[in-house]
């Protein structure tokens, strides 16, 4: 069985957003620093969803607030699940596809590429729309379970792989240049490692965890491939357990940057970590965020509701205005999601 199905066309809906200057680091650097609003742009693009409790992940229409794939397939633009499909069996997905941790798009070659990371070790390069194996691995010490726990994973300009492994205290990077079953990798230390992320203007990869902000350059060959950590640019954090880290749309200077208490934007360029907000859109702080992204002024975060089992999931995507309904997944089981920015 086949595990993508045909996009469909994209509609359109406006967001909600407004834009503030953060403190002195926003005035300093000329940027708006958006945290939503009631405007709404039009051509949002979709949500890519990880759905835990479907075992899938989710490409969603964001023109609809209310996301029912039962009642209404039309809400589902694309889908990928390895089970069942014989390009990924012999990753034994019925185990290892166990927790949905990671999904982000990315581009290569002039292909669409969707990245997946599973807690019981599957990790993977899908060509979007086929859902074609591109690479695909087992993060695991002896086999499918949560002893490493694959919790995100980044494309390298030469083709291969970073995966950030919480459990592992480690970021691994795959020679998946070298096929779509290629096993080698390279292995440094970063404890409980949980977030990573490339930056092309800077030449490094940023990988959060811990306490720490931690930056590494690519070296060895595509085959053979090396991370070195960039000690100059490597920060501690200002708070503890780091969890997602990504760029902030639209800025060449900024990252996002969650933790277990708090949500920041850092500025590469002034080494500071800039809090977002002190409340989550008047549910508390903004700890515990697990993915975060934005598209335009208008920001989309996923948060544990505190009532699914397990605890760690939610039912909505939330927009941090506040003031835009969240989307929600009916029978839903959400870790991170995130807008579709190839």
């Amino acid at each position: 069985m086949r595990s993508s199905t045909s996009p469909s066309a994209s509609s359109s809906r406006s967001h909600s957003r407004r834009s503030l200057l953060l403190g002195g680091l926003g005035a300093a650097l000329g940027i708006a620093l958006p945290l939503g609003g009631n405007a709404r742009a039009a051509a949002a693009p979709p949500v890519l969803v990880g759905d835990q409790k479907a075992r899938k992940v989710l490409l969603l229409d964001s023109t609809k607030t209310n996301w029912d794939p039962a009642a209404d397939p039309s809400v589902v633009q694309w889908s990928f699940t390895p089970d069942g499909d014989s390009r990924y069996a012999d990753l034994q997905p019925a185990s290892s596809f166990t927790y949905v941790s990671e999904a982000k798009a990315r581009t290569s070659g002039g292909s669409t590429l969707v990245l997946v990371t599973a807690s019981y070790g599957f990790a993977a390069v899908v060509e979007y729309p086929t859902g074609e194996r591109r690479w695909a691995g087992l993060v695991a010490g002896s086999g499918p379970g949560d002893d490493l726990n694959p919790h995100s994973i980044e494309l390298l300009p030469d083709g291969n792989v970073a995966v950030a492994c919480s459990n592992g205290n480690a970021v691994r990077v795959y020679a998946a240049s070298q096929g779509p079953t290629a096993t080698d990798y390279f292995t440094t230390p970063l404890t409980t490692a949980h977030g990573v992320h490339w930056d092309s203007g800077a030449n490094v990869l940023w990988a959060v965890g811990g306490s720490k902000l931690a930056a590494y350059t690519v070296a060895g060959t595509p085959a053979q491939p090396v991370l070195a950590e960039k000690t100059s640019l490597s920060v501690q954090l200002p708070t503890s357990d780091g969890h997602d880290v990504g760029a902030v749309a639209g800025s060449s200077d900024l990252l996002w940057v969650s933790t277990g208490s708090a949500l920041y934007q850092y500025s590469k360029s002034a080494r500071t970590f800039t809090p977002y907000g002190s409340t989550a859109c008047g549910r508390g702080p903004w700890g515990g965020v697990k993915a975060v992204s934005n598209s335009g002024g208008t920001v989309l975060f996923t948060k544990p509701d505190g009532d699914l089992s397990p605890n760690w999931l939610t039912r909505y995507v939330r927009d941090a205005s506040g003031t835009a309904s969240p989307y929600a997944l009916a029978d839903g089981g959400i870790y991170k999601a995130r807008w579709w920015q190839p």
